[in-house]
């Protein structure tokens, strides 16, 4: 067993000790290796692997950007286009000191949104034990929602982060693309990566049982019409080939991939919002070498995907639990960048 191979599975394993499963991928220059402790829950229980099924949360806004990268690249949409544009006729978009919320605003939060649609806080603080606080945004509700929302800032002024904004994104490209969110996506970006395994409706038997922080069985979501923000599932094994193509070749999808590394808007010296992606120069890189990232939760299940371009090295995280595995994976990731090239 190589080097690589004990820091992934002892990962996974420190990982599973407090959650009910995990697994854990590592990518580098040699190759890819995956492991899984825990088990997958439900009544056929088993220890998870690379082909089993999780919510990935948030970190379906990777799929959502990349999907807009795609678009704007065949001429489909543009990412200076207003939002607007690409919702019903009357739709209310607010705006703030006259500057209009476009594409690429959403998709890097930059356009002044709240983080949650109106109404979804106080939803959550009325129903407290409704596990699903999303399942009612429909488009009539967020589109409601949005025409009473005040704009915290100046699009483009600076990143508030906001599952509103990229839920807006991923039903405004879907509605100019004539199809579903899900079938968009496939097409756009789980197609030309063979990412079979990756999409809103998945095979119920391959799907990891969701778990709280505590360990507690609980459903899954329903993200509704605000599935662009976080309502796909995958697998490691998906999220490794979806990093590959950001590491070493992006075939069909090589454009939109750099698109999306390429557009930033600086949060501050060391961090900067992208097209999905957020970045970072983590304090342990000598030469302010930039980490690519974006973690994710619901429920019941928590993700963590990141990569470094220029060392060429990226890992996967996800587990069946409501409980966060990103500075587990993260710390795996500054092993990696620490002894690039031993595996």
């Amino acid at each position: 067993m190589t080097d690589l191979d004990v820091l992934v599975r002892r990962t996974a394993q420190r990982l599973a000790r407090r959650r009910v499963g995990a697994v854990v991928a590592a990518v580098t220059t040699d190759g890819t290796v995956v492991h899984a402790a825990g088990s997958t829950g439900g009544p056929a229980a088993a220890v998870p692997d690379a082909h089993t099924l999780f919510e990935i949360g948030s970190v379906t806004k990777v799929f959502t950007a990349l999907t807009l990268a795609r678009l704007s690249l065949a001429g489909t949409v543009h990412l200076d286009e207003p939002l607007r544009d690409l919702l019903p006729p009357g739709a209310r978009v607010p705006s703030r000191d006259g500057v209009e919320m476009t594409l690429r605003h959403l998709a890097t939060h930059t356009a002044g949104l709240p983080r949650l649609p109106a109404g979804l806080l106080r939803r959550a603080l009325t129903h407290p034990g409704d596990p699903d606080p999303y399942r009612g945004c429909t488009t009539d509700v967020l589109l409601a929602g949005l025409a009473r929302t005040r704009l915290r800032a100046r699009p483009g002024r600076r990143v508030g982060y906001s599952n509103l904004g990229m839920g807006l994104l991923g039903l405004a490209l879907a509605r100019r693309a004539g199809t579903t969110y899900a079938n968009l996506v496939a097409e756009a970006v789980c197609r030309p990566l063979a990412l079979a395994d990756t999409g809103v409706t998945v095979d119920a038997g391959r799907l990891a049982q969701g778990h709280t922080g505590r360990r507690r069985p609980t459903p899954r979501w329903d993200l509704a019409d605000l599935v662009g923000a976080g309502g796909l599932c995958s697998t490691a094994a998906d999220l490794v080939a979806l990093l590959r193509a950001h590491l070493f070749d992006g075939g069909e999808l090589a454009e939109a991939v750099a698109l999306c590394q390429r557009v930033e808007h600086r949060i501050d010296r060391s961090r900067a919002a992208h097209l999905g992606w957020l970045s970072q120069a983590p304090a342990t890189s000598a030469d302010g070498r930039r980490r690519f990232w974006h973690s994710g939760a619901t429920g019941g299940y928590a993700a963590y995907l990141a990569f470094d371009p220029e060392g060429r090295s990226g890992v996967v995280a996800l587990t069946n639990t409501g409980r966060p595995v990103h500075r587990a994976a993260a710390a795996l990731h500054d092993r990696l960048a620490a002894t690039a090239g031993f595996c």
